[in-house]
């Protein structure tokens, strides 16, 4: 699609050119905190099972805190909720450098790190609802569903992507300089981006979700195939933090652990391209069978890692994780979208988010305390596990849809 196309977009031009690029900024502080928050603590006092338990505890804190976060947006709106958490959030991480750096005990570190996973602005969702907001008051209603698909697909590719790209831009600061510069620089950025987003004009459009649509009831959320898609976005959560985790553990044996996000971000080429590529996939093409197809990519690409010991066979394995990661998130947002009870969109996406935050805060601690005590070799082979628990997930989707066929087919 050409510049002047896109400008003619009812969505781009209601929300202007500038605000998909903010969106993508102000998410990438999200993504380098748990990353940063492990990296420097590992740096600084020498604990691969300290770093886990840091970046696991702001992972928790964040996947506790954000549907508060939501709601007080629902309440109160996305300004007056996102500029002062930013604010509180970029205080909190530029503090972070000088409390690890400090005398201070271990449990003062993990406090403050559950702190800034608690404040950490929720983004994604908030661009989610702004952006179904601007399409249902922008966009024909014999053209909505459509638009609604593709931008859908676009804000899962970006979260996918920002995954990727946090890490990479953790491990080059820490690399090119030094690792508190990561936390520091995710501090700045939410300082600037996330209260640019914040006053952003699309942050007067009221949600989407304050329509007359009758909403189903909460117990819609609880059916087992979607329930099977939460399990997936888990398995993806406990994918990313055993594969990052383990990377730094093999490392940092050679003294370089904080080159872990550096080579984390190989896996960004296969992942990003083929996560927006997701879009063009054929109708015939279904979404439980990409999950399945994908997963399976991701788990051979897995024991690959699984067998590498040496940086060129990781850089190679990596590349081929990237591959099967990015499309099996991307469907399995996709089917969330398709599967949410009415009115209960925002809910279902939230769902999804904090699955794979709280996967990838738990599987961070757990792959740090086997670094630790089985040896970097052995927690190689968790990601294998991690992606085995995606396919299983994505098996146990599909069974149960051809056995309770859906009025909307995945």
């Amino acid at each position: 699609m050409t510049l002047p196309q896109l400008s003619e977009s009812p969505l781009v031009r209601h929300a202007g050119l500038s605000y998909f690029p903010l969106a993508f900024i102000a998410r990438l502080p999200f993504a380098m905190m748990t990353v940063g928050v492990l990296t420097l603590v590992v740096a600084e006092r020498g604990s691969l099972t300290l770093g886990g338990l840091n970046s696991a505890a702001a992972g928790l804190g964040t996947a506790l805190a954000g549907p508060l976060l939501g709601a007080a947006a629902d309440r109160f709106g996305q300004r007056r909720t996102l500029v002062p958490v930013g604010l509180v959030n970029a205080a909190l991480l530029g503090t972070f450098p000088f409390v690890v750096a400090s005398s201070v005990r271990d449990l003062v570190v993990l406090v403050l790190s559950v702190l800034i996973g608690a404040s950490a602005p929720q983004i994604a969702p908030m661009s989610r609802t702004r952006v179904v907001a601007i399409i249902r008051r922008a966009v024909r209603a014999d053209r909505r569903e459509r638009v609604v698909n593709g931008t859908m697909a676009y804000e899962s590719a970006a979260d996918e992507t920002v995954f990727i790209v946090g890490p990479f831009l953790v491990g080059l600061l820490a690399t090119a300089i030094a690792p508190w510069l990561a936390i520091a620089g995710a501090s700045v950025l939410t300082l600037v981006f996330v209260t640019w987003f914040a006053l952003h004009p699309t942050g007067r459009i009221a949600p989407a979700g304050q329509t007359s649509t009758a909403q189903a009831p909460a117990r819609e959320l609880a059916r087992f195939r979607l329930l099977t898609v939460v399990a997936g976005a888990l398995g993806i959560g406990f994918f990313f933090g055993a594969t990052l985790t383990s990377l730094t553990g093999f490392l940092a044996d050679d003294g370089s652990g904080d080159r872990a996000g550096l080579l984390y971000g190989v896996m960004g080429i296969g992942s990003a391209g083929l996560a927006l590529a997701s879009a063009a996939f054929p109708a015939r093409f279904s979404l439980r069978a990409r999950w399945l197809a994908f997963g399976s990519l991701l788990l051979a690409a897995a024991v690959t890692y699984a067998c590498a010991r040496s940086v060129p066979a990781l850089v190679v394995a990596l590349a081929m994780l990237g591959c099967g990661i990015g499309p099996t998130l991307v469907t399995q947002y996709s089917l969330a979208a398709k599967l949410s009870p009415a009115g209960r969109s925002a809910t279902t996406m939230t769902m999804l988010g904090s699955a794979v935050v709280v996967g990838q805060a738990v599987a961070s601690a757990a792959t740090g305390l086997v670094v630790d005590r089985l040896g970097a070799d052995a927690a190689l082979m968790l990601p294998a596990v991690t992606a085995a628990f995606v396919v299983a997930a994505g098996i146990a989707h599909a069974a149960w849809a051809h056995r309770h066929p859906a009025p909307t087919p995945a």
